[in-house]
């Protein structure tokens, strides 16, 4: 059984920081890649970054050069640091990761649960 299971989520006020962390556990064999989405009120689930194993990087255009993406991999973990924080950054943010359990298996994609993240203009 994988879990991902992020923190970090708060409120805070326009022009601050918060970061975000998501730790994978489980009956892990490999992780390709790792990512944070998130979900306004009433809007769809976006990608905001992403990164590899490999340690590539992408951000979504509204994010890039205030959104860090990083990875401790002996941790399993992600974090997402968010600095100069808008109040257009509110949402609920997820974490997203695609596992390979064990070398025989495919691919498959999991989901935290979810951290809110509030910001006051």
């Amino acid at each position: 059984q994988v879990q991902l299971v992020e923190s970090g989520g708060g409120f805070v006020q326009a022009g601050g920081s918060l970061r975000l962390s998501c730790a994978a556990s489980g009956s892990i064999f490999s992780i390709n890649v790792m990512k944070w989405y998130r979900q306004a009120p009433g809007k769809e689930r976006d990608l905001v970054a992403f990164i590899t194993s490999g340690g590539s990087t992408n951000y979504v255009d509204s994010v890039k050069g205030r959104f860090t993406i990083s990875t401790d991999n002996a941790k399993k973990t992600v974090y997402l640091q968010m600095n100069s924080l808008k109040a257009e950054d509110t949402a609920v943010y997820y974490c997203n990761a695609e596992i390979r359990i064990s070398p025989a298996r495919n691919t498959y994609s999991y989901w935290g649960q979810g951290t809110q993240v509030t910001v006051s203009s």
